[in-house]
């Protein structure tokens, strides 16, 4: 009773959502209190915090806080409840959970999505998504102190047990996308300094990193993401031809890269792995499949006993297995080729198909892992406890709502089980709200190798045609071809018409490069040049694209011809490597070593201010 009467009083100061939500809830992280009786939920589009209680498995309020929660933290003895709202004006909520209330609002960077808590409870560390950097919130003052740059779209971070050494996640690659490394990287803060100290280099196509996990004892990190196979045509799927799914391990104490080992199974895609969590007995790991809609059970023991370079030619019991006491032989496959080894968990790992859509954020409390389900609202559940009797379940966090087909098409848009033996999404490509990876691919569709950079669905259905050289008169035709030719799967009307409403339904984030919405006084400058030097003559009309193809001196001998589409410049400023090829790391690139002859735009006579303007223009879009 008295949770209940708390909740009614916190009403007035908080707010508790509708009991007819108008939306769905999307759960999608989550953290336990240290008495592991309550689970606090972020719930993204109803914009709540579900309070769940573990032990009659009931939801029993939801807080509503400001838009678009992602990231949780409690302080160490759980009476504060820190809350991320990844939006551009983003903040840290800071809830009072004796008294229901938000007792605190704290400005951050852009999109604020993972936060962190210091061991002695001071201090918040908070990846800002779009300002490519961690705010660093000094809890006693309640202010943000300083503002750490990493390296390109940071979504997660975990310390050290001492604090002094904090891993940061970065979502998609820097630099290029035509060499012969392309790949995502961890960048290593020294706390005391607040400085980034180390960049380790992921395994080439190393994209989408989502989470990471500190093992109890400090040594390693682990971290979920996407493996891509660029390097190669877009020409089959099996064995994980185009992506696979890995797990990447860092050796904490040398701040090192360790090794990458592949989550699938050889004809088994675990697609877009993203949640992981250590049990607190350090045997397992358990990862999340938003795509194929799994949970991973990974005997770590095992595990890092057949990656160990050191190890002996000896035979190891495994009593956390899959198959518990059987007798693990030495591997025959080489420690460096790990990430190309499509079997290597095969006895080490079991796979959980769970009840629920869409699993994200997930946590272990005890013997029992606790899933995130965002498409379906509701909270998957295993108890690694019964061992092989095991079975997933699925609890509804709030009642059934109506799913419109922008809802069913965004689901349908991250759903592997559609594709050929579950590899990829169409979110495995085109990340982060239908965006890029950045990675080149040659789709086979005007060519072969002649690979094009992955480009943004934002306004596509607005812009035809589609892809690089137009080779797709709209939207829905690049729908169904895609479907087909990638996923290998059945387009049919079904599937496409959802994702088409989905599409059209994207909206641009406005640019972290904005002042308080408004232009700059170098970007109203750079706007006047935009002008005059023959920018707006292709870039155009309200999303700045004329619709037409045109040559501007980009095209390769391997290009099939040397006109290219003219893209829209909204959301430029989240859409490197540029050109069609993305041979140019920054817009820079583009406006002068990639400008031959000033066939792109007059710009051989500008100064470095004036290109600085003009930059500073386009990336505001």
């Amino acid at each position: 009773m008295l949770i209940r009467v708390l909740f009614t009083l916190s009403s007035l100061l908080i707010g508790i959502a509708s009991s007819e939500p108008a939306a769905p809830l999307s759960p999608i992280s989550l953290v336990a209190d240290p008495h592991n009786q309550r689970l606090y939920i972020a719930e993204t589009t109803s914009h709540g915090v579900a309070v769940f209680d573990m032990a009659t498995e009931k939801v029993i309020g939801t807080l509503s806080v400001a838009d678009h929660p992602v990231g949780l933290a409690l302080s160490a003895r759980g009476r504060r409840l820190f809350v991320t709202s990844a939006v551009p004006e983003g903040i840290v909520q800071v809830i009072d959970l004796g008294r229901m209330k938000v007792v605190d609002r704290i400005g951050v960077g852009h999109t604020p999505v993972a936060v962190t808590m210091s061991p002695d409870g001071k201090t918040l560390y908070v990846c800002n998504q779009f300002t490519n950097n961690v705010s660093v919130i000094d809890l006693d003052r309640g202010e943000q102190v300083a503002v750490i740059p990493v390296a390109r779209e940071p979504v997660a971070a975990v310390l050290t047990p001492d604090g002094q050494t904090l891993f940061v996640a970065n979502h998609l690659p820097i630099g290029a996308a035509n060499g012969e490394h392309t790949a995502c990287v961890v960048s290593i803060i020294e706390t005391s300094s607040r400085r980034v100290i180390k960049t380790l280099d992921l395994p080439d196509g190393s994209v989408n990193l989502r989470a990471m996990a500190m093992s109890p004892e400090g040594h390693y990190v682990y971290i979920t993401h996407t493996l891509s196979r660029y390097q190669y045509p877009v020409a089959y799927l099996e064995r994980g031809w185009i992506n696979t799914n890995a797990m990447t391990i860092l050796d904490v104490p040398n701040q090192t890269y360790f090794n990458t080992i592949l989550l699938d199974d050889p004809h088994a895609g675990a697609a877009d792995p993203y949640g992981i969590a250590c049990t607190s007995d350090g045997k397992s790991i358990v990862v999340t499949h938003a795509g194929s809609h799994e949970l991973s059970v990974i005997d770590r023991q095992a595990m890092h006993y057949h990656i160990d370079p050191a190890r002996s030619a000896r035979r190891f019991r495994s009593s956390s297995g899959s198959q518990p006491d059987m007798i693990l032989l030495e591997t025959l496959t080489p420690v460096h080729n790990l990430p190309n080894n499509v079997s290597f968990l095969s006895g080490l790992r079991r796979r959980f198909k769970l009840k629920g859509n869409g699993p994200r954020g997930v946590i272990v409390v005890g013997s029992t892992v606790y899933a995130a389900e965002y498409f379906t609202d509701s909270l998957g559940i295993l108890n690694l406890g019964q061992r092989r009797q095991a079975k997933p379940r699925s609890i509804r966090l709030g009642p059934a709502v109506s799913q419109t087909q922008v809802r069913r098409g965004e689901q349908l848009f991250h759903d592997a089980s559609r594709s050929f033996e579950t590899w990829h999404s169409c979110a495995t490509c085109h990340t982060g709200g239908a965006r890029s990876t950045a990675l080149n691919w040659d789709l086979l569709n005007d060519g072969v190798s002649n690979a094009k950079n992955t480009k943004s669905l934002l306004l596509t259905h607005e812009t035809p045609p589609v892809m690089s050289t137009g080779v797709r008169p709209n939207a829905d035709s690049a729908i169904r071809s895609g479907i087909f030719y990638v996923q290998f799967a059945y387009p049919s009307p079904a599937v496409v018409s959802p994702i088409s409403a989905y599409l059209k339904s994207l909206t641009p984030v406005p640019s972290p490069y904005l002042v308080q919405g408004a232009l700059s006084e170098s970007a109203r400058q750079g706007e006047t040049l935009f002008r005059t030097i023959g920018c707006v003559q292709c870039h155009s009309g309200p999303h700045y694209t004329d619709m037409k193809k045109h040559d501007v001196g980009t095209s390769s001998d391997m290009d099939s011809g040397a006109a290219f589409d003219v893209p829209t410049l909204i959301e430029l400023w989240r859409t490197s490597p540029y050109l069609h090829d993305g041979r140019a790391a920054t817009i820079k690139d583009v406006l002068t070593t990639f400008n031959v002859n000033d066939q792109h735009a007059r710009t051989s006579h500008l100064s470095e201010d004036e290109l600085s303007y003009l930059v500073d223009y386009v990336r505001t879009r």
